[in-house]
């Protein structure tokens, strides 16, 4: 199992964090999300190679902005 780390733009609430975490959750693989709009940080944990393109997408479906950081 491995873990990526993203910085979101965009998130204020409780219900971005909901809104991101309900998007990225749809990806095959992703077994934990922990999301903080007070940090503005995403970490997905996952057993599935290369899901960054994803999950970036899935934070824009959601209404965001983010990039991978390390």
């Amino acid at each position: 199992m491995s873990s990526s780390n993203y910085q979101v733009t965009g998130m204020t609430c409780s219900h971005c964090e909901m809104s991101i975490r309900e998007e990225v959750s749809e990806i095959a693989g992703v077994t934990d999300i922990q999301v903080s709009a007070e940090t503005g940080k995403l970490v997905v944990s996952s057993d599935a190679e290369n899901i960054d393109a994803k999950v970036l997408a899935a934070v824009a479906e959601a209404g965001y902005s983010a990039v991978q950081i390390s």
